[in-house]
């Protein structure tokens, strides 16, 4: 018999697949792409709009209003459905195409999936140079879409309509592997998006995908347990692959009951929340003087499911050099970092094996007393830090422990860069799992309120939404981008935005000063103005409540306490703003490796290049 075919254009078919992938969520059959972020223009209005425009009610396409900050948001939504469900995100040709690699450049150094489908030159060249094309004298065949392979797990651009018959499930096998996970790119040229071809009904046919759990090689189990007996202080640290993995409550068990403090990765922050008995912390730079004293004493870290970045290593000083690595991941290459014994596989497998192999054996009592010790010291310093005083303005301690004390325990907190990671990683007492989203494997300003909105998106279902994210956010972020709190006004999706105003850079300006520059170019008041004895102030309540939010500025934290109560209960957005100090942080945590100058006229350079080298001294080689 003949294969049965349909004739579609090959975006139409591109959609038709779309809708007809599924996955389970808690046993419950869902569909694995849950929509569309699109900003349509030249390069796919005329074909991919017109296949989408079919079936919306089946895939939702959502309206963004930049094209970086709408894959932003569908970063923010793979975060929060933990890479079990993806959203796409399609952007037209030339600068809608080159805006989305920055929101690239996060998924792929955080391992989340997203689709990514931007429109893409003439495959037939008969019109070039056409409008928002960057012409290659001696390679015709680039384009800007090519600038998205360095920050793509899977990229590709389809020149032919039956291209995307092997193209796609490609992309979703990468998208769903626990250790190729990241960004999928497929650039669709627009002369081929409007090409016929006949389809096998068959790649039509509904797909349940299966996410899957590599187990572990029986000898990398057996030299971990080998690895684990000889310990006498082992810490774990917890990434963020323990969250995708669902190995939370595994980890947690596993550390108490063999007698293992745990630290947190700012990836894997909120795998358990701030009071657990095992829990000491987050790691690293961004950390807790506990988490650091302890990594300092480890003799055997076991690192789960994390790269192992700067920022948790402290640039690889917080360590002995004589401790070990046991490193479990599910991708070979981060397992096989800094000359650890690697298990690799799923980390929940992984710990349940390892486990059931340990026998009898515990940690003596003394180490873990020792570890809630630290950090009961610790929490005493939060809580000296986060009191009211009679400064005339608060810190960021301040303004995050009220903020914190009124989320409910369903509430998500999302941030980024700046100076909320280090303070919220320090601050934040997370009331239950997985709420708490810090962007800071690409320290992508900008990613705040669009992750909100991802974040916001998926946490709404057939019944409404339930809860509504905290997205802090200071003012140099919010100012690069703030325009989806204009898209959650459209689509229903609330969520409530503090931003602490600190005039400036904050956090930057604190390095720059810490290693001896002046102030230049990071507050405002360091920046080159028209009057400096009058820097014109940004009225952000009043600029939210022009996008449709609703928005109170806060002049105490007894304002701000009040206003979160109010925003609880508003139907919309709702901003909060508040000053901030840019001058006070939180102590503790591990040092960092930056770049001084060898040589400077300036003595507060010169002593800033001794601490760093007295520093480097420090670390361990051989990552």
């Amino acid at each position: 018999m003949p294969e049965r075919t349909v004739r579609l254009t090959m975006a139409q078919a591109l959609v038709r697949y779309l809708c007809n992938q599924y996955t389970e969520i808690d046993g419950e059959r869902v569909q694995l792409f849950a929509g569309v972020f699109g900003i349509f223009g030249h390069g796919n209005v005329t074909c991919l709009s017109e296949a989408l425009e079919q079936v919306q009610d089946q895939l939702p396409t959502w309206r963004g209003q930049n094209e970086q900050s709408m894959a932003l948001a569908a970063v923010g939504f793979a975060k929060a459905k933990l890479r079990r469900q993806i959203m796409v995100a399609a952007s037209s040709v030339g600068p809608g195409a080159t805006n989305m690699i920055t929101a690239a450049g996060v998924a792929h150094a955080n391992r989340l999936p997203v689709l990514l489908l931007s429109g893409d030159t003439f495959t037939n060249r008969l019109p070039d140079p056409v409008l928002q094309q960057v012409e290659h004298y001696g390679s015709p065949s680039t384009t800007v879409n090519d600038g998205f392979r360095c920050v793509s797990r899977f990229w590709d651009r389809i020149t032919h309509p039956a291209q995307i018959l092997s193209s796609l499930p490609q992309a979703i096998s990468t998208m769903l592997d626990p250790a190729d996970c990241g960004p999928a790119f497929i650039g669709l040229p627009q002369d081929i998006q409007e090409i016929a071809y006949d389809y096998p009904e068959s790649f039509f046919a509904e797909k349940t995908w299966v996410i899957p759990r590599p187990r572990p090689s029986r000898n990398e189990v057996a030299a971990a347990v080998e690895l684990l007996k000889s310990a006498k202080n082992p810490l774990i640290i917890s990434g963020g692959g323990v969250r995708y993995s669902g190995a939370n409550e595994a980890l947690a068990d596993f550390a108490a009951r063999r007698g293992i403090p745990v630290t947190e990765t700012i990836a894997g922050k909120g795998a358990v929340v701030h009071d657990h008995p095992v829990y000491v912390g987050a790691m690293g730079i961004e950390g807790t003087d506990a988490a650091k004293d302890l990594a300092e004493a480890a003799d055997v870290i076991i690192a789960v499911g994390t790269r192992m970045q700067d920022f948790t290593t402290g640039s690889w000083t917080t360590f002995s050099r004589d401790a070990k690595f046991l490193n479990i991941n599910a991708a070979r290459f981060d397992a096989s970092k800094h000359f650890a014994v690697p298990v690799v596989g799923d980390a929940l497998e992984c710990l349940s094996e390892i486990d059931a192999e340990l026998g009898d054996w515990v940690c003596d009592a003394n180490h873990m007393e020792n570890a809630q010790k630290l950090y009961a010291e610790w929490n005493t310093l939060l809580d000296e830090g986060q009191a009211p005083t009679n400064a005339a303005v608060p810190s960021y301690a301040q303004v995050i422990g009220v903020v914190n004390k009124m989320a409910r325990p369903e509430d998500t907190m999302v941030t980024a860069a700046g100076g909320l990671p280090g303070e919220t990683a320090k601050n934040w007492r997370v009331k239950a799992p997985n709420t708490y989203d810090l962007e800071f494997g690409f320290s992508c300003m900008g990613y705040e309120i669009a992750g909100g909105w991802g974040h916001a998106m998926a946490k709404t279902g057939p019944d409404g939404q339930t809860g509504a994210p905290i997205v802090m956010v200071g003012d140099g972020s919010y100012m690069m981008m703030n325009s989806d709190i204009y898209s959650t006004v459209l689509t229903g999706h609330k969520m409530i935005v503090v931003v602490c105003d600190n005039g400036g850079f904050g956090v930057i300006n604190r390095l720059q000063t810490n290693m001896g520059v002046p102030g230049f170019n990071n507050l405002l008041k360091d920046s080159r103005v028209l009057d400096k004895s009058n820097v014109p102030h940004v009225d952000f309540a009043a600029h939210a409540r022009a996008m449709g939010a609703e928005a109170r500025h806060c002049e105490s934290l007894a304002d701000l306490e009040a206003a979160m109560e109010w925003a609880q209960g508003t139907d919309r957005t709702t901003v909060l703003t508040i000053n901030s100090d840019a001058h006070a942080w939180t102590p503790g945590g591990a040092d960092w490796y930056v770049g001084v100058p060898e040589i400077n006229e300036r003595e507060s350079v010169r002593k800033a290049r001794e601490g760093q080298e007295a520093f480097r001294n420090k670390q361990r080689r051989g990552v």
